[in-house]
């Protein structure tokens, strides 16, 4: 009996050492209590938060189950040691749980996390940069916003006082006037933090106005030696303009387009409807200076003069609903220098012109430089009702395609280029001083006499291609016609060049001569709507100037006017 008890005593020890002998060198032995394997339990995280990680540690014998936690890129999100992973930002992480035992066993898992916004920092300190503005001119701010990582550094612009200053959204400073301004930038996010700068402005010769607010006050405010410099831009009015303040003689009112500014100022009046109380602009004051103004689509005249000792520079009109510009109410000694008046139409199709000095209008009023075009009635209306005896000025300006729409068609109009005059009794005495004037392809006559009683005089004038070049009838006759050094050719009927009194030589119809389109470079009537150069002065032109060899050369007769041969050449341009 003892000799069985010790065999199978040995033969338990052998089994034992087989079985030994069998294993893999680390492998845990789970008779040893050791982790043999860990795998995580655990969601993903869609919300941007937290989420909670498990770890399954078999066997269910092992001694010790606690693991370490951790993750691949905490960048992407953090993990503690109870399991929790938090998210930081959108991404990919793999979390781990390793066994503490000595086992080295670990479990891995691959967590996508999303719903992760980025964290707000808010604005802390605002620092404008700009300096003081010594030339008048516009500067650009800018700002430096803290911290760097801010996560909204926008911010809104303001200035103390629009009278010295305006800014624009982006920051742009623009000076109005002398003064100082302070301006402060406003964080766009919660924090409600500031930034503000003072600016001297100095160098305005005069006050700069970029809104139609700012315009009106100017114009109510101003005084004698006052300059309004206009920013470019359209300017949308719903009513008329009303200018009654006074310059002095030397010192008149300036209202300008902005010298910085290579586009014009547009004073819209399209909100206005077709009404004779509906113009643009009514200027009754005197000595003003308006130049580089676009006055378009007012409900009557673009502008009215009725003050006197006026300059206007280098302004168009257009579109209105009578007269581009009128002069009256007894107005006298304005100039309109180098202005353009075209497409002006009323809705009875009868009544707008391009220039008029008209009805009771005063004496001396000067038109040079100007042109009109496709205007619904005249070029120029000299028509009187209330005035008589008095004489208008027109020199270098082009009369063209009047009684014509701006679409080309057929108005109801009178379509005369130049109307000198006439009058409701057939009376009154307009007299008209044309020096350099050309009319061309107007509907109906090109210098017009339409009853007018007064002295007319022409001088090196052109007339081309109109319904009657020249007209000057019998009926209600003129007291004088005096046409010299002018030239006609292409009229669709015959000339009428009738008074009480004529001088009329040295002209293309007389002593043998006649002009035909041979004599010019250009007849193309087209090049008169060429661009004006940038002083405003009347564009170069090939129109109607004479070919080397025409006989119209040197074959004036001197009447004042400057010329370079041995004597004036016929028409409007000399040949260089």
């Amino acid at each position: 009996m003892r000799n069985k008890l010790k065999h199978l005593v040995f033969t338990i020890l052998v089994l034992q050492l087989v079985f030994i002998s069998c294993k893999k060198p680390n492998e845990p032995n789970p008779s040893n209590g050791l982790v043999t394997s860990i795998s995580i339990e655990g969601n993903n995280i869609t919300d941007g938060n937290s989420t909670q990680m498990i770890a399954v540690v078999l066997p269910e014998e092992a001694v010790n189950k606690v693991v370490t936690w951790s993750v691949s890129n905490e960048d992407i999100a953090t993990i503690d040691q109870n399991g929790l992973v938090t998210a930081v930002s959108n991404g990919n992480v793999i979390v781990t749980a390793l066994a503490t035992d000595g086992s080295e066993v670990k479990g891995t898992k691959l967590i996508a996390i999303s719903g992760v916004t980025a964290p707000t920092f808010l604005v802390e300190s605002i620092t404008i940069v700009g300096s003081d503005i010594t030339d008048g001119n516009e500067q650009q701010l800018s700002v430096d916003v803290l911290p760097v990582n801010a996560t909204n550094k926008t911010v809104t612009w303001a200035v103390s006082n629009e009278s010295i200053a305006t800014i624009s959204s982006d920051g742009l400073l623009t000076p109005i006037q002398n003064g100082s301004v302070t301006v402060t930038a406003t964080a766009q996010d919660a924090s409600g933090v500031q930034g503000q700068l003072e600016v001297t402005i100095s160098g305005i010769e005069g006050l700069v106005v970029s809104s139609v607010t700012q315009i009106l006050n100017a114009l109510n405010n101003a005084k004698a030696g006052d300059v309004i410099y206009v920013r470019a831009g359209t300017y949308e009015f719903t009513s008329s303009i009303n200018i009654n303040k006074n310059g002095q003689s030397g010192n008149p009112i300036s209202l300008l387009v902005h010298p910085n500014d290579t586009e014009r100022p547009l004073f819209d009046f399209s909100a206005m409807s077709e009404n004779s109380s509906n113009r643009g602009i009514n200027l009754s004051g005197s000595y003003w200076y308006i130049k580089g103004i676009d006055v378009y689509k007012a409900g009557d005249n673009g502008m009215f003069i009725s003050g006197s000792n006026n300059l206007i520079e280098f302004c168009t009109f257009s579109e209105n609903a009578d007269t581009g510009l009128q002069i009256g109410n007894g107005a006298s000694n304005n100039t309109v220098l180098n202005c353009d008046s075209y497409f002006n139409a009323d809705s009875s199709l009868e009544n707008a012109d391009g220039f008029a000095a008209k009805l009771d209008v005063g004496s001396g009023n000067k038109f040079i430089g100007c042109r009109a075009w496709n205007n619904l009635d005249d070029g120029w209306d000299g028509y009187l009702r209330g005035a008589d005896n008095v004489t208008t000025y027109y020199e270098n300006c082009w009369a063209f395609r009047n009684g014509y729409l701006k679409n080309g068609a057929v108005g109801a109009g009178d379509g005369n280029g130049f109307k000198t005059g006439g009058s409701d009794g057939k009376d009154l005495k307009h007299n008209g001083e044309y020096r350099n004037c050309i009319a061309a392809g107007n509907l109906f006559d090109g210098f017009d006499h339409n009853s007018n009683r007064g002295s007319v005089l022409i001088y090196n004038g052109a007339a081309h291609d109109n319904g009657r070049n020249i007209s000057f009838g019998t009926t209600n006759i003129a007291a004088s016609l005096t046409i010299k050094n002018s030239i006609s050719f292409e009229s669709k009927s015959t000339d009428q060049l009738n008074a009480d009194v004529t001088d009329i030589t040295n002209n293309s119809w007389q002593d043998g001569l006649s002009a035909t389109s041979a004599d010019f470079v250009s007849v193309d009537i087209d090049e008169l709507l060429s661009p004006r150069k940038e002083d405003g002065s009347l564009p170069d032109i090939n129109y109607l100037h004479l070919v080397s060899g025409s006989d119209l050369i040197n074959k004036g007769v001197d009447v004042g006017l400057p010329f370079l041969g041995s004597a004036p050449d016929l028409g409007a341009f000399e040949l260089e």
